[in-house]
């Protein structure tokens, strides 16, 4: 028996003539109103942020730069330096919203994230190779930046790539091996990190200083070294997983409730949890690869739009990438501005923000 999926338009009518319509109309309204708020602040952050710089710009000058319309030296600025920045960080940020989101439905564990999962920590473990023995010793330079732009940046990202995407099939190697539970999956998860943490630590050990100064520079993080390619191949990895998320958006929402209620409505459980930990883990494991380490995006921005939103799948998963998306681009204005003209490392910056935040959610939640 086919599982029935019920629309908007499909409920409206039954509930037509009860109490409930009005009550339903306003609890779709508010979702919408949400959702549109969050789409103006992205869009406000994103043209705040291409007005900051040693150039300063007004919003009418930046819209004018966007398209060309301005002096030769505001459009080079805008359209070549700080438009591709903010579209990485727009991308980056709705990319680790999205992937933590599916994480934390689909393992039903808040915690469960890039981060938590050991994919951050794999990542960085695969730079670290790149950088310090495929280079060897052709990184030359004692500082940070110059070490990462001698290394060859498409050698780091393949390899933090699939530094990244190791520690996912260790995990689905090792559940599929064994039946684990999502706690045990996210329990394993720690212990991956720590062991990348480890390898990462040794292959430092053997290294240059400068060697190890640019692995550490690029776990910093970094959005304005992603070039134009790259963040084309991002906003397509990043496309292609919202697609698939969306189109699960049902089966997240009956995996909510259990998943006993998820295999009595004929959720394929165990098929949508290892079909979205490859797809999320393949969004996170890109942008990581492409912009180093971003910590707590993914954790921070779900929680809040649940608390904002419900854990209605249908706009909990679009509100969350919007929520990242303004989270990464708050964090990336707030690099620029501390201790101008010095930028800080993203990395940073987005710990700073969000572990107060994830903190005050948690306690807002024991007080319940």
């Amino acid at each position: 028996m086919q599982e029935e999926k019920l629309t908007d338009k499909d409920i409206a009518p039954r509930v037509a003539g009860s109490g409930i319509e009005g009550a339903y109309s306003g609890y779709i309204r508010h979702k919408r109103l949400v959702m549109a708020a969050l789409v103006a602040v992205v869009c406000g952050l994103a043209i705040w942020s291409m007005g900051i710089g040693s150039l300063e710009l007004s919003p009418a000058e930046v819209v004018a730069g966007m398209f060309g319309q301005s002096t030769s030296q505001v459009n080079t600025v805008v359209q070549n330096m700080r438009l591709p920045r903010v579209l990485t960080a727009v991308i980056a940020g709705i990319a680790l919203a999205l992937a933590g989101c599916a994480y934390q439905s689909t393992l039903r564990n808040p915690l469960a994230s890039a981060s938590t999962l050991g994919i951050a920590q794999g990542a960085a473990f695969g730079a670290s190779i790149a950088i310090i023995v495929i280079s060897g010793g052709g990184v030359e330079n004692s500082v940070a930046y110059e070490g990462v732009t001698n290394a060859d940046p498409i050698s780091t990202a393949i390899c933090a790539f699939v530094g990244a995407m190791l520690s996912t099939a260790i995990i689905l190697a090792l559940s599929r091996f064994r039946e684990m539970t999502p706690e045990s999956i996210v329990l394993l998860g720690v212990a991956l990190s720590a062991l990348f943490t480890a390898g990462t630590t040794m292959v430092q050990y053997f290294a240059e200083d400068s060697q190890v100064a640019a692995v550490v520079f690029w776990t910093f993080g970094d959005l304005s070294r992603v070039t134009k390619p790259q963040i084309a191949l991002m906003a397509a990895v990043t496309a292609l997983s919202a697609i698939f998320f969306f189109v699960n958006r049902w089966n997240y929402n009956a995996i909510e409730g259990g998943e006993g209620l998820a295999h009595g409505l004929g959720v394929p459980v165990s098929q949508v949890r290892l079909a979205s930990m490859v797809v999320a883990s393949a969004a996170a494991s890109t942008v990581i690869a492409f912009c180093g380490i971003i910590n707590f995006v993914g954790l921070v921005a779900p929680h809040i739009m649940r608390r904002l939103l419900g854990a209605d799948y249908r706009y909990l998963l679009p509100a969350s990438a919007l929520a990242g998306a303004g989270l990464l681009l708050a964090s990336d204005m707030l690099c620029h501005v501390i201790v101008a003209p010095l930028i800080l490392p993203i990395s940073a910056i987005t710990s700073f923000v969000g572990a107060p935040i994830f903190i005050y959610l948690l306690f807002k939640g024991v007080s319940r």
